[in-house]
């Protein structure tokens, strides 16, 4: 049995042990603010770029854990279930998703807000369930000014025809619309089996363009919209041996498109850097977990995306809109390394 100064000693160290350890729980670095970029489909040169700036996010900031993560595939109920895997097993402060398709994820992006989690978007400026969307730019400008390079490349006659990664794809959708109304300025322009849907795959965009070229022999244009259109579209047009006669534009990436672009089989690409798009989209998740406000003026600190524009989103939340839209031709595309 311990004596009296022996139960008092010990008494003394376990409560100075106590207000060590105490002390030193509060000197210890808060756990980092875990921040989930979910995309379309992994692995893919758009999207791995992106992940290159949400790994420069994370050096660059700090208490935060950025991860990103993605689909074998681009399938809405993939991208749900990956979403739904992370809130089930490692939930994070904040979601930062790039939809397949924007309704697919409204349940999901609703029952995270309802836990705490913050939500941004990127790439569906119809989300309900978001706080914040971010578009790198104003999407109906960016499909008509691919348009007239298209007419300009068609002499403004002939027939033409569009591809989107899926149908439920708002912002592909949104830049073939744009297109369209820009087409409608050329009458000698008919626009044929639109909405072909490659869900992000140079092979099914091949293939989906080889078998138009065959059924319409007077086809004359192509303007794609997933990263992977151009690819695929632009292979069948040289296959066909029918580049520099057939126009090709759509999104891309320049190092990716640089073969097609000199080979004349692809006329001009449009884009906005990946990278600074992950950035951007997760300052601005960082931005709402700190409390800060999203309005009118925000600077990110990325290029494109300094001085936003905002607007009353779909619910709740808002749409805020960059400048980073870059359209190029064969000669433009020599100045970009991505």
């Amino acid at each position: 049995m311990l004596s009296l100064p022996n139960r008092a000693l010990t008494g003394a160290c376990l409560w100075f042990c106590c207000a060590v350890a105490a002390a030193q729980a509060s000197l210890a670095p808060a756990p980092p603010h875990e921040i989930a970029t979910v995309v379309k489909v992994t692995p893919l040169p758009w999207f791995d770029r992106m992940a290159q700036g949400v790994q420069a996010f994370e050096r660059s900031t700090e208490g935060v854990r950025a991860r990103q993560y993605g689909p074998a595939r681009a399938e809405p109920a993939l991208q749900v279930g990956l979403i739904e895997d992370l809130l089930r097993e490692q939930p994070p402060r904040a979601l930062a998703i790039v939809p397949t398709d924007p309704a697919a994820v409204e349940d999901v992006a609703r029952r995270a807000m309802a836990r705490g989690i913050v939500v941004v978007t990127h790439e569906a400026d119809n989300l309900v369930n978001t706080q914040a969307d971010l578009e790198a730019f104003d999407n109906e400008a960016f499909g008509a000014a691919l348009n007239e390079r298209l007419a300009a490349c068609m002499g403004g006659q002939g027939q033409w025809t569009s591809f989107v990664g899926t149908r439920g794809s708002r912002t592909h959708r949104r830049w073939i619309d744009g297109a369209v109304a820009n087409a409608a300025r050329h009458p000698g322009m008919a626009l044929v089996e639109p909405l072909n849907e490659s869900n992000d795959d140079a092979e099914q965009a091949y293939q989906r363009a080889r078998a138009l070229l065959q059924r319409h022999p007077g086809l004359r244009g192509f303007q794609g919209t997933a990263s992977s259109d151009v690819i695929g579209i632009g292979r069948a047009v040289l296959e066909a041996g029918r580049a520099g006669q057939v126009c090709v534009v759509g999104t891309g990436l320049p190092a990716r498109s640089r073969a097609l672009l000199e080979a004349g089989a692809i006329q001009a690409i449009g884009f906005w850097d990946p990278r600074d798009a992950g950035m951007a989209l997760n300052r601005l998740a960082h931005r709402l977990l700190q409390g800060q406000a999203v309005a009118e003026g925000t600077d990110l600190g990325v290029p494109g995306y300094r001085r936003l524009r905002v607007r009353p989103g779909a619910g709740r939340g808002v749409v805020a809109t960059g400048d980073a839209a870059v359209v190029v031709d064969r000669d433009g595309a020599r100045a970009y390394d991505f």
